[in-house]
């Protein structure tokens, strides 16, 4: 925690606040959202301190003090997003009966999938989190609508290019023949799907059940909880560093 007059990057700041990660903060800085001390920024380079006004979107925010780390059991038909304008529900909406903190979303799940989501205001925590270099595993169940190509796990494995894109998992296993079990470590964009999309195979549900060392236990859709601070050490320990 920065003193009073101790100046630090404004997207750092703004990620302190709970606003987004330091990634995300960026997009709104240069997308015209911030102000400080009533001036428009949009230079990534600005710095301020806590006795600045910084106002996102015509909201003066500060820095928060207790750091918040949630597990969310998203159910499908949600978005991981911190508003949509297309008016759809949104993860995040779960959580604010119970939390008065600015949260938001590590990583996404799209709106179809369900599964774990870590929600937090802890910008550095996000970062790491989030960083590709960091090689956190996700794990997945995946339902399909029809008979999986019985080569389909070994080829994943192996990596598959779609439209230029190459897509490789850590781990692939076919649990019957309709239900796959998938580890990822970068995930791109609906990695999944697309890979099943190439064999002209339909997901019928698309759940993540397991981030790093932190699997879905108990957790209902729709259910959250603390992660605890062993839980919260333990994930930054499996983050590679580069």
């Amino acid at each position: 925690m920065p003193a009073d007059n101790d100046e630090i990057r404004l997207q750092l700041f703004m990620a302190r606040c709970g606003v987004a990660s330091r990634r995300a903060s960026e997009e709104i800085i240069t997308s015209g959202r911030v102000t400080v001390n009533g001036a428009l920024v949009t230079e990534l380079g600005t710095k301020v301190s806590e006795k600045d006004c910084v106002c996102v979107d015509g909201k003066q925010i500060f820095i928060e003090e207790k750091k918040r780390y949630v597990l969310l059991n998203k159910p499908s038909g949600y978005v991981c997003s911190l508003s949509d304008e297309k008016g759809r529900a949104v993860a995040s909406d779960l959580l604010k009966e119970a939390y008065t903190e600015r949260l938001y979303n590590v990583g996404r799940l799209d709106m179809f999938s369900s599964g774990l989501i870590i929600f937090t205001n802890d910008g550095e925590f996000a970062a790491r989190l989030s960083h590709p270099s960091a090689e956190l595993e996700k794990e997945y169940i995946v339902d399909s609508s029809s008979p999986l190509p019985r080569d389909l796990a070994e080829r994943f494995m192996d990596g598959i290019r779609i439209d230029n894109v190459f897509y490789k998992c850590k781990y692939a296993e076919e649990l019957n023949a309709r239900r796959m079990r998938v580890i990822l470590v970068e995930g791109k964009n609906r990695e999944i799907r697309r890979v099943f999309e190439s064999c002209e195979i339909g997901i019928k549900r698309l759940m993540r059940i397991r981030i790093g060392c932190v699997g879905v236990g108990d957790l209902q859709f729709g259910q959250f909880r603390d992660l605890s601070s062993e839980e919260v050490a333990a994930l930054l320990k499996l983050c590679r560093q580069r």
